[in-house]
């Protein structure tokens, strides 16, 4: 018989990101970063991302000049700057053990190449980090999430050169030294295998000024660095303190194949082998071979330094962290239905249901990715994004949100029936705790959170936190851990 409450020491809480939550963009020496220049894009969802999320000179030229933010949603955000206090009450007020949230890199170095970090940004993060432990919350720290300097990628073309390795490390130097009794858990890169999907947005990489047909050489070249510079950093945090955990950061994009023709079998296992690449280097320490062979029957060559395969092999993660939204499927008809997901388009799958936005709902698919991966690495595993983008309203000053607490519930019992099946799950973290700054349309209409903020697409509103019907329900399968899913049974 298996219990109906998660493990012991179950690490429930909720994830946020600097360049989505904290405004304060001009303020006490921050720098401009990638997401500063982010535009909004309400209609992004719904067409080809490689159209709308690619970034031009032009694009970047005239956001520097712009010095409102009227039309970079990012950064304002929710003015977490201001409010991090009364936000983390309520974060603690739900019973998080952990938030993850990440350190804007522009505000210890604004351009990236300073010696020196800003002390007003250290203090800063210092300060959340105090009330998130007089809180009894435990910080997971990212330290790349979409939000590199901008003047690393104009003047460098942000990863593809790998000048960048070095000034990352001295970040997250500063970062582990400066945060050591805070922080126990770290993640490097966000999404690492989104630097396909949006290269500027994850690696600064604007690929009109790659050379010609070499964009894709490009974005390898860069992803490689990021590979070398998450694992010195893994070195540096193991070496500082035993206590450290680091964990690599994977969109866990499942697929099936839409009927069982060999076609769409084949297809989505290459498809499916494709996202395990990234995981498969930093927890296993080498590049795959048929990742190897593929890039070079394209004739993509990696520059590596001699000892870059060592560093690699001998600095591995200690768990895996991923994303999870949905899944799709795959098929070689080129007449296939395609629908939108977390910054890709995937063959609809006819059984599922899918959100105002698109995306399709599949808390089975959960179940599998945590079994698949688990399987594959045998490492400890911890979901640190998951949730649902909805359009909230007020009924008699309350906001009822039913539809996120069925999903919620629904991804819940699969993640337990993973456990049960042996899964080494140690963590969950929704996205978002709280309404935040979407992070491919930069609206706020898309809302995730179980706190409502009152401020709209344009940044109108006085913003207020109020707690939604989902706040309680959350409150309650932490205070139970996770038993009050099974009231009802």
């Amino acid at each position: 018989m298996t219990k109906h409450t998660f493990p012991e020491n179950f690490l429930w809480g909720g994830a946020i990101a600097a360049n989505q939550v904290e405004g304060g963009w001009n303020l006490d020496g921050k720098g401009l970063s990638v997401a500063d220049v982010a535009s909004y894009k309400p209609n992004v969802d719904n067409k080809d991302y490689s159209a709308h999320l690619s970034i031009t000179n032009e694009h970047v030229k005239e956001a520097i000049l712009d010095l409102s933010d009227q039309d970079y949603p990012k950064r304002r955000g929710i003015d977490f700057y201001h409010h991090y206090k009364a936000d983390l009450a309520l974060f603690a007020e739900m019973g998080f053990k952990v938030l993850r949230l990440s350190i804007a890199w522009t505000r210890l170095f604004p351009t990236g190449e300073e010696m020196q970090a800003n002390e007003k940004g250290v203090t800063f993060y210092r300060n959340v980090f105090k009330e998130m432990k007089k809180l009894g919350i435990k910080p997971i720290v990212t330290l790349s999430h979409y939000e590199m300097p901008l003047h690393l990628s104009t003047t460098y073309n942000g990863w593809v050169n790998r000048k960048v390795i070095a000034d990352f490390v001295r970040f997250a130097t500063v970062c582990i030294d400066e945060f050591d009794d805070y922080v126990d858990y770290w993640l490097t890169f966000n999404e690492i295998d989104s630097i396909h999907r949006h290269p500027f947005t994850t690696a600064g990489i604007i690929t009109e000024n790659s050379k010609e047909n070499e964009a894709v050489q490009d974005i390898y070249q860069a992803l490689h660095h990021q590979f070398v510079a998450s694992a010195l950093v893994t070195k540096l945090a193991h070496e500082k303190n035993a206590k450290n955990k680091v964990g690599c950061m994977l969109t866990k994009l499942m697929t099936y194949p839409l009927t069982c023709d060999p076609l769409d079998v084949e297809l989505t296992l290459k498809k499916n082998l494709e996202n395990n690449f990234y995981t498969d280097v930093q927890v296993r320490g080498e590049y795959p071979k048929m990742i190897e062979k593929s890039l070079a029957d394209r004739a993509i060559k990696i520059e590596m330094l001699p000892e870059d395969r060592k560093i690699l092999k001998e600095n591995t993660v200690d768990f895996l962290s991923f994303s999870y939204y949905m899944s799709m499927a795959e098929s070689g008809s080129p007449d296939a239905e395609r629908t939108p997901g977390n910054t890709v388009l995937g063959v609809k799958n006819p059984y599922l249901e899918s959100t105002e936005w698109g995306w399709q709902i599949d808390p089975k698919g959960l179940k599998i990715a945590l079994i698949d991966l688990y399987d594959r690495y045998q490492i400890p595993l911890m979901i640190v994004e998951n949730g649902m983008g909805a359009v909230d309203q007020f009924v008699d000053g309350q906001i009822h949100d039913p539809y996120r607490i069925t999903y919620f519930k629904q991804h819940f019992m699969q993640m337990k029936a993973a456990i049960d099946e042996g899964v080494d799950l140690i963590g969950y973290t929704s996205w978002a705790p709280i309404d935040l700054v979407s992070a491919g349309t930069s609206q706020m209409s898309k809302r995730y959170g179980f706190i409502y903020v009152d401020a709209d697409d344009q940044g109108v509103g006085t913003y207020k936190r109020s707690k939604k019907d989902s706040f309680y329900w959350y409150k309650a399968v932490i205070e139970s851990n996770g038993e009050s899913l099974f009231k009802a049974i």
